[in-house]
């Protein structure tokens, strides 16, 4: 399974464009009927502190509290070493196929719905 890209990243935007985005691509995603979306953040290293990554995972804990997605974990933890890890890949196992997995990468995100 092809995992689909949401690049917040893209043009260095504001936190606010960022979480526009966000919300856009992940609507988008559900109406089509997909499972899972990768998102790309980064991690601050242009000078902007992480914010739009914090901004992010606010974002997707309020989805998740609110049912509007059934999980998310940090690319850092997208590895059977964590449990919510374990979780999404449980639900989706073509996951462990992606080239994220275990690799580490803080820039990104794995959301399922």
């Amino acid at each position: 399974m092809a995992i689909s890209i949401i690049n917040l990243e893209a043009g260095m935007p504001t936190v606010e464009l960022a979480r526009s985005r966000l919300n856009q691509g992940l609507q988008s995603a559900r109406m089509r009927g997909e499972k899972a979306v990768k998102i790309i953040h980064g991690y601050g290293s242009t000078g902007r502190r992480g914010k739009i990554k914090a901004d992010t995972l606010a974002v997707l804990a309020q989805k998740q509290k609110a049912g509007l997605i059934r999980d998310f974990v940090c690319g850092e933890k997208f590895s059977p070493f964590y449990e919510n890890s374990r979780r999404i890949t449980a639900y989706l196992p073509s996951l462990t196929r992606d080239s994220d997995y275990s690799r580490g990468n803080d820039g990104i995100t794995i959301v399922v719905f």
